[in-house]
């Protein structure tokens, strides 16, 4: 099953928080390493700096969740489960 997820940066606090924020969201993304059932397709930015999309896709929902879940205190995020356009009878 493929998923567009979009995602942006939760706001809280001062500016110094979110400069915060942003430094533990590099240390953590710089040590990830994705569930081995999903493969990442395509992971874009917004130009404007507040998030951005990622086309992926796994047999298994609960590594993505699981994948997600860990920069839940970071970013808001929805998964969106989606099919190629090919594959719509409508």
């Amino acid at each position: 099953m493929k998923y567009v997820v979009t995602w942006k940066p939760r706001r809280s606090g001062s500016v110094a928080d979110n400069e915060a924020n942003s430094a533990q969201l590099h240390t953590l993304v710089s040590k990830w390493t994705p569930s081995p059932s999903l493969t990442i397709h395509q992971l874009v930015r917004r130009i404007d700096g507040e998030g951005g999309f990622a086309v992926l896709e796994s047999d298994n929902a609960g590594d993505l969740a699981d994948d997600l879940f860990k920069f839940r205190t970071l970013f808001e995020y929805t998964a969106y489960p989606v099919i190629d356009r090919e594959t719509a009878k409508s």
